[in-house]
């Protein structure tokens, strides 16, 4: 009677209790200084308008869902108010990995739990990178309102509304990170799945109302980009095609810096315990029952296998993760949904795994707890660039602007600095100016900034040639302060 009691109030409080503690894993970050992306979204958000740029003034190559929640969040206050976002996006992403849970493993009462405990250790875990309130981040819950709609549909009772719900849900998250197309594999997946078992009629309503809902989705959110002046020409190039072209510049101009990230990046996926919830659902791949391997429910129902859908969406956030070049560890984020998946499934066709998935939980939250707590109270420690920042914000007056190069936009943010320049993150530099023929520009003209922050003491870095660009700050720029590497040139008028 004892463990009967306790196994019901562990159902009834477990999932809350992760919310909360997710949240409070979150919270010594609340007041943290914001990243370089943090930084430069809430500056492209907190001016998007029709300007000269894709986004206003500024040009970044992110979907315009993302630019919009950071419109929201300079709306309601800067970085606090990101934060606090971050922390619902987070609580949410855990009661949506309950409802996969409990529809991945419906017989099993404590799959809510443990899917919903897999979202909250890793959207949490310092080696996830998961302090930054970044693309990824924004775009989980979306995903798992995706999951939950095909699992929905797949399990039967959803119908075509469900398979609606998957699109708009599909769209929304590609419409903040473009590469988190989880639930559109997952739908491929099960419409596939239904064609190769000649399930005709199941997989044309699948597909078509998967569609209708992207379509309305679409449609909304390239609406409301075209209010702001962004145009769908100007978006197809920053989303798709510039992504192209900086896989090329990555291949071929990138320095050993990046592949210390992606050497980092594996070692976080391996200590983090990711790679245990994975194993534990693989090894062995199949469960016999009566001399048989069972992998797939009955062929003769008209919807999709699970182990077909995880197997799908985890090989799609790894190519994801593998594709995005510079290896940072947010990356890893993108995989939650599919851990979530994988877990719950695992629990469906492998239920005397519970325990071991327990263990491998248990120890992945041990580590985002001691992670938390080595790194929340060094997090807000002066650093050089935090030190430019203070520098600006206590000599810049009221209508100065700023360039930093390249990237740490934070920098302009926190002393309150716009830029004429319209690339505030590297890459695009390295793609659209490597030559620096439009900031040479900049500096030499009319709206040349006020400030110029270099890290170094020239422009020049792996992919750009800043021969130009140094010149034109020689010409008309005196160095006012050395931070380490940070130079600091202040627009002499006099020159």
């Amino acid at each position: 009677m004892w463990r009967t009691a306790w196994t019901g109030r562990v159902d009834r409080y477990g999932v809350p209790a992760l919310v909360v503690a997710a949240a409070l894993l979150r919270l010594p970050f609340l007041g943290a200084p914001l990243s370089s992306d943090e930084g430069g979204f809430l500056m492209v958000g907190g001016q998007w308008s029709p300007g000269t740029s894709l986004y206003g003034d500024y040009w970044v190559d992110r979907p315009p869902l993302l630019i919009t929640i950071y419109q929201l969040a300079d709306l309601l206050g800067g970085g606090i108010a990101l934060r606090l976002i971050g922390i619902v996006a987070v609580g949410v992403s855990v009661v949506l990995a309950a409802g996969v849970g409990r529809l991945a493993a419906p017989a099993d009462r404590r799959a809510p739990l443990v899917a919903a405990a897999a979202a909250a250790i890793f959207l949490t875990s310092p080696l996830y990178g998961a302090r930054e309130v970044d693309g990824e981040l924004l775009a989980v819950p979306f995903l798992l309102a995706g999951m939950l709609a095909v699992l929905s549909a797949t399990s039967g009772h959803g119908g075509p509304r469900a398979w609606a719900l998957a699109g708009l849900a599909a769209v929304a998250a590609v419409s903040i990170k473009q590469n988190m197309f989880d639930v559109g594999v997952a739908v491929a997946a099960a419409v596939g799945w239904m064609l190769w078992n000649r399930h005709w009629r199941a997989a044309g309503v699948a597909a078509a109302a998967f569609a209708a809902g992207a379509a309305v989705m679409l449609g909304t959110v390239l609406g409301w980009a075209a209010l702001h002046g962004t145009t769908v020409p100007g978006l197809w190039d920053a989303v798709v095609k510039f992504r192209a072209a900086a896989a090329r510049v990555i291949a071929s101009s990138a320095t050993g810096t990046n592949e210390f990230r992606a050497q980092g990046l594996v070692a976080a996926f391996l200590l983090s315990g990711a790679l245990g919830i994975l194993l534990v659902a693989v090894l062995p791949s199949l469960r016999r029952r009566n001399g048989r391997h069972v992998l797939l429910d009955h062929p003769d129902h008209p919807h999709a296998d699970l182990v077909v859908l995880a197997a799908a969406v985890a090989a799609w956030e790894a190519f994801s993760v593998i594709a995005g070049g510079s290896y940072w560890l947010h990356y890893l984020i993108g995989t939650v949904p599919g851990l979530v998946l994988v877990a719950a499934v695992s629990i469906r066709y492998r239920p005397g795994r519970l325990r071991l998935t327990g263990n491998v939980l248990a120890y992945a939250a041990v580590l985002a707890v001691a992670g938390t707590a080595v790194v929340a109270p060094v997090v807000g420690d002066p650093t050089p660039s935090t030190q430019v920042g203070d520098f600006l914000e206590r000599r810049a007056d009221p209508g100065d602007t700023g360039v930093v190069a390249f990237g740490y936009a934070t920098l302009l943010h926190d002393a309150g600095l716009s830029s004429p320049y319209p690339h505030l993150w590297s890459l695009p530099v390295r793609v659209r100016d490597p030559e620096l023929a439009r900031l040479t520009r900049i500096l030499r003209g009319p709206d040349a900034p006020t400030w110029v922050v270099v890290m170094g003491d020239s422009t020049t870095t792996w992919g750009v040639d800043g021969t130009t660009a140094d010149e034109a700050i020689d010409e008309r720029y005196r160095q006012v302060r050395v931070i380490d590497d940070w130079h600091v040139y202040h627009l002499d008028e006099g020159r």
